[in-house]
């Protein structure tokens, strides 16, 4: 008879709690909470506070209960931290901790998390970072600057543009083709800097580009990803449109602009030797490696109208004025279908070379010795000579691929045939208007060639040359090599090998010494196969053997700019005699780089901005050793962001702790988060204008200096600032 009334009176006072609200019910993401109102409200100006008061709408169940469409999980987490003022971040990560700390707007919890979350990360940098150029400023436009070619190289080019090649149509392969050595009597394009055959102006395998903006039926293809073949966006006929919007906009005009560029955003980077030059929307800048005093800014170009599209820089050319010869760089960009040349002295004094034009859109630009060469998909070739400073341009059936070998120009085109051009006999033949264009090889199914890669064998006595050996990929997805060897004197390139793994169309192709690495069209899937080789040849015992398959993801946006894919090219990079490696931009808006072995797709190291700006461009660049005793050459990558910044990453560094199995990030001897938050249960963290935060700040000793905290800490702590001092000023 008792226990009734006492029920009833249990309920009662259960009521009576509900109803004074000092018990709180809660359904966060399906999840049912009960809590008291102090405990979510005894930290001011928090979500709880604006909810329970009514600043807020709120949602309630069937039961009742509030509702909060968020994680149940994390919620649970911020809930024990209101009861306990404890914080336990183990299986936690701190990121999404922080987000949700956020939300609810709970200051006390977001600072312990961000100190513990820039425990790992620093402005400095990790092991692998090695340097930070500024942005530097926008020069000023000039104006009266010519924008057609000299008059004297206008009748050559015209007379160029009307030849055919014909001589090319009716050429045969040669008995015998052997490659040799280009020497340039020391002024080549070698990163040793001794005229050898290794060029770092450009990838070395650059034929994507040419091929995906090619208008012949390779643009008409398919295969089992057509969403991605064309730039991997999601719709493909954004990509068509972004085309025709293009070739319109050469048509009328070929110094519009098709839109609003940001004029600080780093466009493209490219280097050579000891010197990097750095592509923006309107200007170019160069910088110089010295021993003693780094990287320095040593020229500014003028104001560009136009949008730069392509650049090329060569550290080692020489030039003849007045019958003398004198060592410069020489720094070219491209805009729609013209041309424009530098040359720079030591001290960074500017001579402008001239203005020249294609007549087509330049697709690719770079320097082979001391030409300047420019090609087009359509067809177009345009070289510009040094010694004879001439500008000429010849036609050619249409262009998929290219690569080079010391002073040769060797061209993949969609009739099946590779073709060579010889640079070193290009001024001895100015008066007939022709570049010497000479079929090499012809494939046996006349298949597109859509990729290629030449590799140059070591000197096999000291009186011939080398010997060359050439892969190529197709637009069916094989992958052959051809060879010319001793054995084949006599005759062409004989047809050595043939891979057929592939079911799309092959957008990249790398021979080196010890791999065959082979790209294609979908998600850019990676082939790799392991080659035999005897006294520096390649070799049938026992012949390849397949080694790797991966693929390397990377989506460019529809919108995204002419000239996005030069300057973020994936790869390989890498001399043919060490290791490659890809580099790896998943999405266009990142602040993070994966850099992945070539051979295998092994993981190397993850490179990541010190300043959260998101990177732009990249390139990967072995500078030469210093002329101190035991120094070694070092690659690095170089990555351009949107603030116009350059930050540089040693890559040396990080392939050697890779090779080692070390990582990269390894812990210090300081404590690590969980017990940070430890030691932060006995104080307050208050806001300070220095780089880590203050206990208890002298306001005497605040700087008057902009903060060097991240800007999105920055932005929390003065916002939380702002709103307690709202708060005093209220009372």
């Amino acid at each position: 008879m008792c226990s009734a009334p006492r029920k009833s009176l249990g309920v009662i006072m259960k009521m009576t709690y509900v109803l004074n609200g000092d018990i709180v019910h809660l359904n966060v993401g399906g999840t049912k909470f009960a809590t008291s109102r102090q405990t979510l409200t005894w930290i001011p100006d928090t979500f709880f506070t604006a909810l329970l008061s009514g600043r807020i709408a709120s949602l309630k169940d069937e039961s009742g209960a509030i509702f909060i469409d968020r994680d149940p999980s994390l919620f649970g987490f911020i809930l024990n931290y209101l009861r306990t003022r404890e914080v336990d971040i183990r299986n936690h990560d701190i990121r999404m901790l922080r987000h949700e700390a956020e939300y609810y707007n709970i200051s006390p919890l977001v600072k312990r998390l961000i100190l513990c979350e820039d425990l790992g990360h620093s402005s400095c940098g990790d092991l692998l970072f090695y340097g930070y150029l500024p942005a530097p400023s926008i020069p000023i436009q000039e104006f009266g600057i010519p924008t057609v070619a000299a008059t004297k190289n206008c009748a050559s080019a015209a007379a160029s543009s009307a030849t055919t090649s014909s001589s090319s149509t009716s050429a045969r392969p040669g008995s015998m083709v052997r490659v040799p050595e280009y020497q340039g009597n020391g002024n080549g394009n070698g990163v040793n800097g001794n005229g050898g055959s290794r060029l770092a102006t450009h990838s070395r395998n650059s034929s994507l580009d040419l091929r995906m903006r090619n208008g012949s039926s390779w643009a008409a293809s398919h295969s089992r990803t057509a969403s991605l073949d064309l730039r991997h966006s999601r719709n493909s006929s954004a990509d068509l449109t972004k085309s025709i919007r293009s070739d319109v906009g050469l048509v009328f005009s070929a110094n519009q602009v098709s839109g609003w560029t940001d004029p600080m955003r780093v466009q493209i980077i490219k280097a050579h030797l000891n010197w990097i030059s750095v592509a923006y929307a309107h200007f170019v800048t160069c910088y110089r490696l010295k021993d003693s005093s780094g990287w320095q800014l040593v020229f500014t170009s003028p104001y560009i109208e136009s949008t730069i599209e392509r650049i090329a820089i060569n550290a080692k050319v020489n030039i003849t004025t007045s019958g003398e010869q004198t060592q410069s760089k020489m720094v070219a960009i491209s805009c729609g279908s013209q041309i424009r040349l530098w040359g720079i002295s030591e001290d960074g004094a500017k001579t402008e070379v001239g203005t020249f034009n294609l007549k087509v859109r330049v697709e690719y630009l770079f320097f082979i010795g001391s030409q300047l060469v420019a090609l087009s998909s359509s067809g177009k070739i345009g070289v510009w000579h040094a010694m004879t400073q001439h500008w000429q341009i010849q036609d050619l059936v249409p262009i998929l691929s290219f690569d080079t070998a010391g002073s040769f120009l060797l061209l993949g085109c969609n009739n099946g045939s590779i073709y060579y051009i010889d640079m070193q006999k290009f001024p001895l033949r100015m008066k007939d208007n022709d570049l010497l264009v000479t079929e090499l090889y012809k494939d046996p199914s006349n298949d597109h060639i859509t990729a290629i890669s030449v590799y140059l064998t070591p000197k096999t006595t000291s009186l011939c040359g080398n010997w060359i050996e050439i892969a190529y990929g197709t637009k069916s997805g094989s992958v052959r090599v051809i060879v010319q060897h001793p054995e084949t004197v006599g005759h062409g390139p004989q047809l050595f090998q043939t891979f057929t793994v592939h079911q799309s169309a092959v957008t990249k192709v790398t021979l080196s010494e010890k791999y065959l690495i082979s790209v294609c069209s979908e998600y850019n899937h990676v082939r790799t196969w392991r080659v035999t080789r005897f006294r520096g040849m390649i070799s049938t015992q026992p012949g390849s053997t397949p080694e790797a398959s991966f693929k390397i993801v990377s989506l460019e946006a529809a919108d995204s700019s002419y000239s996005y894919t030069a300057g973020n090219d994936f790869g390989p990079f890498g001399e043919q005699d060490d290791e490659q490696v890809f580099v790896q931009k998943v999405v266009p808006d990142t602040d993070q780089l994966y850099v992945r072995l070539a051979s295998n797709g092994d993981r190397v190291c993850v490179i990541k901005s010190v300043d959260s700006t998101t990177i732009t461009s990249f390139c990967v660049h072995e500078c030469e050793g210093s002329s101190r005793m035991g120094s070694r050459p070092r690659r690095f990558i170089l990555s351009g962001h949107c603030n116009g910044a350059i930050q540089m990453w040693d890559l040396t560094t990080g392939l050697d702790l890779a090779s080692r199995g070390e990582k990269t990030q390894q812990m210090s001897g300081g404590p690590n988060a969980e017990e940070v938050l430890r030691l932060l249960d006995q104080c307050e963290l208050s806001n300070s204008y220095a780089s880590t935060p203050c206990m208890s700040p002298c306001p005497a000793n605040v700087p008057t200096a902009t903060p060097r905290l991240k800007s999105a800490n920055l932005a929390f702590l003065n916002q939380s600032s702002g709103a307690s001092d709202s708060g005093a000023s209220s009372q």
